[in-house]
């Protein structure tokens, strides 16, 4: 069983999300449950620019604030000058950080990690920098630009407002980043060279030039997100943040921490072969060493987040990978893909959906992939189509990342051990 190796167990003490269909981990959960859609007309892109555009459709964070959400930051005051991908950063770890009742700023400060995961950082930094000074005619940049733009810097921010000084960096894998994230987080903790870590993802690129980008593989759908769908189109891009606490649970147990879940088990693979559509053997592997990993049979495991986007070859690839991951168990699987609801969040999609994961353990509910009206001929698993539904008997969940350049990483997670 999980956490029976020589390593302790991990156990997640915070989480935070800010998504199209929630800013808090309640408002989203309640969201899922209830099969809210997060996805509608892009704002914030000129109208000629829109016009040139194929798909239209983005899942958005609308009415969100920085300067009130984060009105309470201290230490770090250049958060207010920073990019959205951070703020939606910090508003999640905000949130995590609280929930976990660290102290602030840690007691032990080189005991603690902050990793969180971002695609394409502050992409849309870059665009505006671009429009400025080559259309608009501005003479300088923002003296900020830089740090608005690198992948490190909610990280950055993050840890100096909890006065973080372990190990504190980004990690960049599209759409497996914040599942890379959670999972070297977990290892660092289970060889002893942290307590506490901060990990997760953010995302913020709903730029014209990403959305050119995205048109010019044929990735994005005009009408919704449909995963295993026949009439799915492609995926829908979207932004957002999620965050985890994580930490020892002889550190949690110390301190009085009420433990939500368990991170059991980590798998991550390359595929080595497409740089746009993942392996399925590749696929395979990764959710196999997941498993392994947290000394579990693909027998106990009963709901996968999976990471299935709406795009045409994806959501049957990862079918197949997961009928040759539990062989006979696929069939008793539930499976379901959010992404319905709150779109592609691309780096920040795996925290996310794992606290989906956790989320679904503490209520047994699991969440449904809405919009799958009729399955595709190639995906004939249990979807969880349109509505939640209750589970009496929800124990370990998986949540997988296939990313593009074929990069994949699946998560086993737990309800709190004992």
């Amino acid at each position: 069983m999980a956490g029976t190796s020589k390593h302790p167990r991990v156990v997640v003490t915070g989480m935070g999300a800010m998504t199209p269909i929630g800013q808090s981990v309640a408002d989203f959960w309640d969201a899922l449950t209830k099969s809210r859609c997060g996805i509608g007309p892009i704002e914030g892109i000129e109208a000629g620019e829109l016009e040139r555009l194929s798909a239209r459709i983005a899942g958005q964070i609308h009415g969100f604030k920085h300067t009130e959400r984060l009105a309470g930051w201290t230490r770090d005051k250049s958060i207010m000058h920073s990019s959205r991908y951070c703020w939606l950063a910090a508003a999640a770890a905000d949130e995590a950080i609280k929930q976990s009742g660290l102290q602030v700023p840690v007691a032990d400060p080189h005991r603690v990690a902050c990793i969180i995961g971002s695609g394409v950082g502050g992409q849309i930094n870059s665009e505006i920098a671009g429009r400025d000074r080559y259309i608009r005619g501005k003479t300088a940049v923002h003296p900020m630009l830089l740090p608005r733009i690198v992948a490190s810097s909610a990280s950055a921010h993050i840890g100096i407002e909890h006065g973080i000084r372990g190990p504190t960096y980004a990690i960049s894998s599209a759409g497996a980043s914040a599942s890379h994230s959670i999972g070297i987080g977990y290892d660092y903790l289970r060889h002893g060279l942290c307590d506490v870590a901060i990990v997760g993802g953010s995302e913020s690129a709903i730029t014209y030039t990403a959305l050119l980008a995205c048109e010019a593989l044929d990735l994005l759908a005009p009408d919704g997100c449909f995963p295993f769908a026949r009439r799915r189109r492609g995926t829908v891009l979207a932004e957002g943040a999620g965050a985890l606490v994580i930490e020892t649970e002889e550190h949690a147990r110390a301190r009085g921490a009420t433990v939500l879940g368990e991170i059991c088990g980590f798998g991550m693979t390359g595929g080595g072969e497409n740089m746009l559509r993942p392996d399925t053997d590749a696929c395979t592997a990764a959710m196999r060493m997941a498993i392994e990993d947290a000394g579990l049979r693909p027998s106990d495991i009963d709901y996968i987040n999976a990471n299935a986007t709406g795009c045409r070859f994806g959501d049957v690839d990862e079918t197949k990978a997961i009928k040759a991951a539990f062989g006979k168990h696929a069939r008793k699987l539930a499976v379901s893909s959010t992404k319905s609801m709150h779109g592609n969040l691309f780096g920040a999609s795996g925290a996310v959906e794992a606290i989906a994961c956790i989320k679904a353990m503490a209520t047994k509910t699991l969440p449904p992939t809405i919009g799958l009206d009729e399955a595709d001929a190639g995906c004939d698993l249990d979807y969880v189509p349109q509505k939640a539904r209750k589970k009496r008997k929800l124990g370990y969940t998986m949540t997988n990342a296939f990313a593009l350049g074929d990069l994949n990483a699946s998560i086993v997670l737990g309800p709190p051990p004992g």
